[in-house]
């Protein structure tokens, strides 16, 4: 099916309102709000729908709309200027999800790991080699806080260790962990979604029986491990640092991503009591803040 966008540029001050006014007005299948100068703004406080200076809205129409009508609709608003600038574009039909899956490529991170797209063949055999489907939850190695994690894990040795991954998404860094000799890891996240792509993700690799998964209200109490990795975000990293440093074992490990190199000392702060820290690590603008946990 052919599509028709037409794009407007807003302020942070009129950008939800105009958004609320071509859905329920001008017949808009979808708005999505863009930064119109790429700098992305992170973390919303609950309810809130955060914007930026200058934002792109971004409509969806179907290709029988007529443009003119939506056009004048939107002048008609008087919530932009009567000489506003707008952009109509015919968007290509694809199938997007196929669009994806074939970018979807083999990676390697560290010395050892390969995430690997269920739907293709690994690239070596003999390595550690991690099938991944994402399906609707957080994790393929692509972005960057998932990528520095990797490493991370890749460098630690797990051999029979106990590993904790909060907030685990797709279970990429559980699954992980285990092909990389941990003898046991225990998956936690808010996200039900997450809990049924982790299970699905560890039968695909073969390790269902040494992961255990968990919404936070059923988690056992009393929990902690060897190593805690929490690829999560900076507010829940600061607002749960006393949650995730009982995790860890004395002498354990905490790796943590998910966060801004502009957050990363500030994040730091939360851990230094209790934890000698690695320098941070970062990647293009995500950083890793990891360290040993002090002994008792």
């Amino acid at each position: 099916m052919p599509w028709i966008q037409i794009k407007l540029n807003a302020t942070k001050t009129n950008a939800e309102a105009i958004g609320d006014m071509l859905m329920e007005e001008t017949g808009a299948l979808s708005v999505t709000f863009l930064d119109a100068k790429d700098a992305p703004i992170f973390e919303p406080l609950p309810g809130e729908t955060r914007l930026w200076g200058e934002t792109d809205i971004l409509a969806l129409y179907d290709a029988e709309i007529d443009t003119q009508l939506v056009l004048s609709q939107i002048k008609g608003s008087n919530m932009l200027a009567a000489d506003f600038a707008y952009k109509v574009e015919q968007l290509e039909d694809k199938d997007w999800e196929r669009e994806w899956m074939d970018n979807f490529h083999p990676m390697q991170f560290g010395e050892r790991l390969w995430i690997c797209p269920s739907w293709r063949d690994v690239p070596d055999p003999t390595a550690i080699n991690v099938m991944l489907d994402p399906g609707l939850a957080f994790g393929t190695g692509t972005h960057p806080t998932t990528a520095v994690c990797l490493e991370w894990l890749d460098g630690l040795d797990l051999e029979g260790k106990t590993v904790i991954d909060f907030g685990c998404g797709s279970g990429i860094l559980a699954i992980a962990a285990i092909k990389l000799g941990a003898a046991k890891v225990i998956g936690i996240d808010i996200d039900p979604q997450a809990i049924v792509a982790s299970i699905e993700n560890a039968k695909r690799n073969g390790v269902a029986d040494q992961l255990e998964l968990f919404l936070p209200q059923d988690q056992p109490e009393g929990l902690i491990a060897d190593v805690v990795i929490a690829n999560i975000l900076a507010a829940p990293l600061r607002e749960l640092s006393g949650v995730i440093s009982s995790l860890v074992k004395p002498n354990g490990y905490l790796g943590m991503s998910g966060i801004l190199d502009s957050q990363a000392d500030d994040v730091a702060t939360y851990y230094t009591d209790q934890f000698n820290l690695d320098p941070i690590i970062a990647q293009q603008e995500w950083c890793r803040v990891s360290g040993q946990k002090k002994p008792e």
